[in-house]
């Protein structure tokens, strides 16, 4: 371990081993609170990074079970549960997409069509992004392994390179692909890796269910608001040097004749694609539910020969999230039990209430604050994790309606990813690439998600209420 991993590490401990000796406050058991403080300093793990994510998760669960706070049998439970299980088959589902070619031909399809200029190549790669989102639940693997390479290969073709020549085009579209990709992930409870963990965390904390139709049907408004939005809000705020952009549909005309018509193995993945987009939006009448319409998916791409066990065995992403997402759903789901989360989020409605707050007023306070707490994050999922369920109880203690609540907070826990250039799985490709500079990736990120908030939270509403949700 680097000398600063080992400071992390000790930062970690020591946070969780104050927590853990202060006074425990009144309604709060000492269990709880013991719990509190593996939970904090679990986190601040997450946050801090001395060991990889998995690792401090695992570590965490360890610890809780070593103290007594929790016995090996639900130290372990997390690792069973179904969420994990969508999680690990949504990744499988996310290799065979982009294995296939599926993905690349989809997005050069919409390149030739409309990639004219610089700002319809915008439109262009957001509509790629939009598309593949629901069947792609990794945003890493969406945004770094399907789109990143188009949009480098198209950056090149133009003469954008890291340096100099970023502004012509290059800076620009990464920032359309880091943008759009976050309210994707906002749209679709399928279309980020964290996003099944929020469904997990309404149900227990709250008792809400959040299906895969629910979801997207309270997110298509503002989502596709702000996917219409975002590219010419960027065209202005952050315009390419090159408007005209006549190589795009060339390029794009000479990559699907090197692909040639759909193989096999692309026809497999888009009926699957299909089929398994059709169980999810209609769960409520099947009761199919998303982790086993994700296991039939798997299964069948593995019966015909889409996927192999050794690519399944190879996916190191969806063994690394079930340690790190497994134990947290278990410090998570055991925190909320012992009763702490009630307990605080009384506390704080208490406090809310007593400031004399509508209930309105009381929700878009704790909105605010729980997006823009995100700048101390370097992972959604932590994110979620560690303030999903206190804030979803607190708004309800404040008489904000369950679901709208549950949801609400569901979409903003991506709208939130763009504030930083580490505040999601996609930042470090895109960001990486050496295209935009730190200042005005912080820029634009505040810029964007601000306006997102505001569309959701505004126009949202609107619709939220006409769907029924308060």
């Amino acid at each position: 371990m680097s000398s600063k991993q080992i400071r992390n590490l000790l930062i970690t401990i020591a946070v969780g081993v104050v927590i853990w000796f202060l006074p425990v406050p009144n309604g709060i058991t000492d269990q709880a609170w013991h719990l509190f403080a593996v939970f904090v300093s679990t986190i601040l793990g997450f946050i801090l990074a001395p060991l990889p994510i998995g690792a401090v998760a695992f570590l965490g669960v360890t610890i809780a079970a070593l103290t007594g706070v929790i016995t090996t049998s639900v130290a372990i439970s997390g690792f069973g549960n179904s969420t994990i299980w969508l999680i690990i088959c949504a990744f499988l589902l996310a290799r065979g997409f982009i294995k296939s070619g599926l993905g690349r031909r989809i997005a050069f399809l919409i390149i030739k069509a409309i990639g004219k200029s610089s700002l319809s190549l915008g439109y262009a790669i957001t509509l790629s992004d939009f598309i593949i989102s629901p069947a792609t639940p990794s945003s890493t693997a969406r945004a770094g392994g399907i789109i990143y390479p188009i949009i480098r290969s198209l950056s090149s073709a133009l003469g954008s390179e890291p340096g100099p020549t970023a502004r012509k085009f290059g800076a620009y579209i990464m920032q359309i692909e880091y943008q759009a990709n976050a309210i994707t992930c906002a749209m679709f409870m399928t279309a980020m890796a964290g996003n099944p963990l929020i469904v997990e965390l309404a149900e227990k904390t709250i008792g809400v269910q959040i299906t895969w139709g629910n979801w997207a049907l309270a997110a298509i408004v503002p989502g596709l608001l702000s996917l219409l939005l975002m590219p010419y809000l960027l065209y202005k705020l952050f315009p390419p040097e090159i408007t005209d952009m006549p190589h795009a549909k060339t390029m794009a005309i000479e990559e699907l004749d090197r692909m040639g018509p759909m193989s096999p193995m692309e026809i497999k993945i888009a009926v699957i694609f299909v089929g398994a987009l059709v169980l999810w939006a209609t769960s409520e009448l099947t009761h199919l539910n998303a982790t086993l319409v994700a296991m039939i998916a798997v299964g069948v791409l593995l019966l015909l020969s889409v996927l192999t066990w050794d690519d399944a065995l190879a996916e190191k992403g969806a063994w690394n999230t079930m340690f790190w997402m497994g134990s947290l759903i278990t410090l998570a789901g055991v925190l909320a039990k012992s009763g702490f989360v009630k307990a605080v989020s009384t506390m704080a409605g208490e406090a809310i209430l007593s400031a004399g707050l509508s209930w309105l007023a009381a929700f878009a306070l704790l909105a605010i604050i729980y997006v823009y707490s995100h700048y101390a994050f370097a992972s959604v999922s932590a994110h979620i994790g560690a303030m999903y369920a206190a804030f979803l109880a607190v708004a309800v203690a404040v008489g904000t309606p369950p679901l709208l609540a549950a949801l609400s907070l569901a979409g903003l826990s991506n709208l939130m990813i763009p504030l930083t250039h580490y505040g999601g799985g996609a930042a470090p490709i895109l960001y990486g690439a050496d295209f935009v500079s730190q200042g005005k990736w912080w820029q634009l990120g505040f810029i964007i998600t601000t306006v997102n908030v505001i569309i959701w939270l505004g126009i949202g509403a609107i619709w939220w209420k006409v769907i029924g949700l308060w």
